[in-house]
């Protein structure tokens, strides 16, 4: 029963991994002996953010546009090149529109649905030989899909692109849970609610009043994000699959 926690020696990609959650997750694998990928659009941000990882273990950055099916297998192919197994898969990378339902352009459609659905189906399927290379009769290798608290319920806001598009995250995830489980593949996801990001930003002026409203009533935090990763990809969770982790202080519960 000791060490179920332990991920060491372990080989990751975060998707999205520059910044926000994405960066919480991918610092809380390298400060626990995970060699970490991260990969994300903008060169130098991302090559930033690597640094400062490498502080505390392996951090490794790869710059790719997952938006295009062309730009997810030259990430896979790079990857490929690199590893020859990979432990696990964070689907982390994602983007959201606002606008009013009258004046909802089809591209800002799109745009969510092509980087927050179509890219986590795509990259782990390209990701497939080396994730089952990875696994183990007791530990199997992993993938974490993040969707949001948006998916579960009403966001009670115009970005409605953004809402679809993580509850078809949360249904690919119970159906890639079950599918690639057999094949020794896990396959979860996590909802987070309230954290500090880029794509939260207009609501953090608001923080105090918005989190009163919270069982738990404070943003999530890194250990927060990373500990719940942390678990998925771990012993602990060897026989969980198919499942969607609400990470949100109990907003969910509350609604």
């Amino acid at each position: 029963m000791q060490n179920l926690f332990n991920v060491s020696g372990k080989v990751a990609v975060v998707t999205g991994g520059s910044r926000g959650i994405g960066a919480m997750i991918a610092e809380g694998f390298v400060a626990n002996g995970v060699k970490t990928y991260i990969t994300a659009r903008k060169v130098e941000e991302l090559e930033a953010t690597a640094e400062r990882l490498s502080a505390y273990g392996e951090c490794i950055a790869i710059s790719s546009d997952l938006s295009t099916l062309s730009g997810i297998t030259a990430f896979a192919a790079a990857l490929h090149e690199r590893e020859s197994a990979l432990h696990i898969l964070v689907n982390n990378a994602g983007a959201t529109w606002g606008a009013a339902i009258d004046e909802f352009p089809e591209s800002g459609w799109d745009k969510v649905m092509d980087l927050n659905v179509k890219s986590i189906f795509f990259l782990t399927q390209q990701m497939l030989p080396l994730l089952r290379a990875a696994r183990r009769e007791d530990d199997p290798a992993r993938v974490i899909n993040i969707g949001s608290v948006n998916g579960i319920t009403n966001a009670h806001g115009n970005n409605y692109g953004y809402s679809a598009s993580k509850a078809a995250v949360h249904q690919l995830t119970r159906q890639l849970g079950a599918d690639l489980a057999k094949e020794g593949v896990n396959v979860n996801a996590i909802a987070p609610g309230l954290f500090p990001s880029k794509m939260t930003s207009h609501l953090l002026p608001h923080e105090a009043e918005l989190v009163k409203s919270f069982p738990i009533s404070r943003m999530g935090s890194p250990e927060d994000a990373a500990g719940t990763a942390i678990y998925l990809s771990s012993r602990a969770a060897a026989w969980v699959t198919g499942h969607v982790l609400v990470l949100d202080g109990g907003l969910v519960a509350e609604a």
